[in-house]
């Protein structure tokens, strides 16, 4: 039976371990996630995932647009030391500037419902439910909420004790990054080219600053006044929402047709020339990247199987598991 499943918990080991005599103990540490498992707290907390369906559910109703934040905010969490919820620190022992102070992450947002969710836990069942596994759960609560096909969440995550924002440098793909900048970060993070072109596909609900595109509209290069992968009716939209005399940092919706819908539209933009980002533009430039960008623009269920399947896979970057790390009682602050 899986550690988490049932009675054989992580305890349970422990002790065996130690009646036997064996020297051997739980600690299991960061790795590659295999210590996660469906219904981890089948057991211990029963009522968990629907706990935090339900807060995320609530939450998407007064804002359709904290779908896409709780996506992001579970990429960000993952791919800075792992999926181990130390983006939500906002002050650890060391006093370190912390992980969310980073600007690039800038305009993650979603904690409110992580709070939210990780209160009603401790009231059922305290001390039991990490926060690592709250931003999972609701990543992909907020995913079926916009279009995704339920999928299922291996569970058994640990917190961080620690939040370092000088270690986002170089963790976090840039709006600017190139294919070959991108698709190295995602293989250090044990996922490939298929991951990266699936997970850029959650850019087809949620919105962008215009500072993190608006030098394609403008001065773009010495030769070009303009990004010439750019459509040119759709550049001269963005220029409207993002006026190069106005120094407001303005919000634009990557799609603007379905904005709250994570579909597939995404890929058929890039298609057209009206990838919002550089880096979204830019998958048609290697022939990889763009044959998979082909299939999913015309293969809408297998686009939706995929992103659940890639979500999975984030989500078991790097984890915390056994007994390292904690089961944090508040999201925000390490345990005293």
């Amino acid at each position: 039976m899986a550690v988490g499943d049932g009675p054989l918990s992580i305890a349970t080991l422990t002790v065996i371990c130690m009646v036997l005599g064996s020297s051997a103990t739980v600690t299991y540490g960061r790795g590659d996630g295999h210590h996660l498992h469906v219904q981890y707290y089948k057991n211990t907390c029963p009522q968990a995932e629907n706990i935090i369906r339900e807060a995320v559910m609530e939450a998407v109703t007064l804002d359709p647009g904290v779908a896409a934040a709780l996506v992001r905010l579970q990429f960000h969490d993952c791919f800075v030391n792992g999926c181990d919820a130390s983006i939500l620190l906002e002050e650890t022992p060391s006093r370190e500037p912390v992980e969310v102070t980073s600007p690039s992450n800038v305009g993650v947002r979603g904690f409110e419902v992580i709070d939210e969710a990780k209160t009603r836990l401790e009231k059922e069942c305290p001390g039991t439910v990490s926060c690592a596994d709250i931003v999972a759960f609701a990543a992909r609560d907020a995913s079926v909420a916009s279009g995704i096909r339920h999928y299922l969440i291996p569970a058994g995550r640990r917190d961080g004790l620690a939040s370092r924002a000088i270690d986002t440098k170089g963790n976090l793909p840039k709006p600017s990054s190139n294919v070959s900048v991108m698709a190295n970060i995602f293989t250090k993070k044990g996922l490939n080219l298929h991951d990266l072109v699936t997970l850029l596909g959650s850019h087809s609900f949620g919105v962008s600053h215009c500072s993190s595109f608006d030098y394609r509209l403008y001065n773009f290069s010495q030769m070009e006044a303009m990004d010439p992968q750019l459509d040119m009716l759709f550049a001269f939209t963005l220029k409207l929402a993002c006026p190069k005399v106005d120094k407001r940092d303005f919000k634009v919706h990557f799609d603007y047709i379905t904005p709250n819908r994570l579909d597939n539209f995404y890929y058929l933009r890039i298609l057209y020339g009206k990838g919002l980002l550089y880096s979204d533009q830019v998958l048609l430039e290697d022939p990889q990247a763009r044959e998979i960008v082909a299939r999913m623009a015309f293969d809408p269920d297998y686009w939706n199987m995929e992103f659940g399947k890639a979500m999975i896979r984030l989500g078991r970057t790097d984890v915390l598991t056994g007994t390292q790390g904690e089961i944090r009682r508040q999201c925000r602050f390490v345990n005293q």
